[in-house]
């Protein structure tokens, strides 16, 4: 592992760390909960950058394959030890997805949720098996409240996501910006479901 890497690791591990005693009821992303009706039944899923998992959670209860990558290895810490609780079979790496993305052709689904590094969305597009789907939900720079980064390079632009996965037929796309009354509907994130 290069410097950066080690220093990704340990950011994100004294990140959860901090947050280790908090219980895994977030639940997974709007994006998959609301659009898990157009899931397959079977075949091989990636939560990307995971976290805690939540998204991997709820793609192993749907019946799929179901992999998780994180740099931080205390965050998968926990997601083994959820899913070893609630019996599910998750197949989980430690593993710093910016070096070393997805290989070609090797998943049905891929969910991104809150993470963001454009250097990798050809590799996700190209990890995408024939009709595979991907799942992003990620942090806009038109933001009505404070949540998630400040730094730009972590806040997508108006339509950025939409355009990121311009190759492929895109299913679903929402981002609401700051139209209207900001206090209601979908903020501060845009989300995507796009099919190879």
């Amino acid at each position: 592992m290069t410097d950066e890497n080690n220093k990704d690791r340990d950011k994100w591990n004294s990140h959860y760390v901090s947050a280790s005693n908090t219980p895994l009821t977030d639940g997974p992303s709007l994006v998959l909960s609301e659009y898990s009706h157009i899931l397959p039944v079977t075949g091989a899923a990636l939560d990307l950058a995971c976290g805690f998992g939540s998204n991997a959670i709820f793609l192993a209860k749907h019946g799929l394959e179901t992999h998780a990558w994180d740099i931080s290895d205390v965050a998968i810490s926990k997601l083994i030890n959820e899913a070893e609780v609630s019996v599910l079979d998750i197949q989980t790496e430690v593993r710093d997805v910016v070096s070393n993305p997805p290989s070609e052709n090797s998943f049905d689904v891929i969910v991104v949720s809150r993470f963001l590094d454009r250097n990798i969305t050809t590799a996700l597009i190209k990890a995408l098996k024939p009709n595979g789907l991907i799942f992003y939900q990620t942090f806009i720079v038109d933001k009505s409240n404070g949540a998630g980064p400040t730094n730009p390079d972590y806040l997508l632009k108006t339509n950025e996501l939409l355009n990121m996965f311009q190759s492929l037929t895109v299913r679903v796309y929402r981002e609401e910006g700051l139209l209207g009354d900001t206090a209601k509907g979908f903020r501060g994130e845009a989300m995507l479901v796009a099919q190879k």
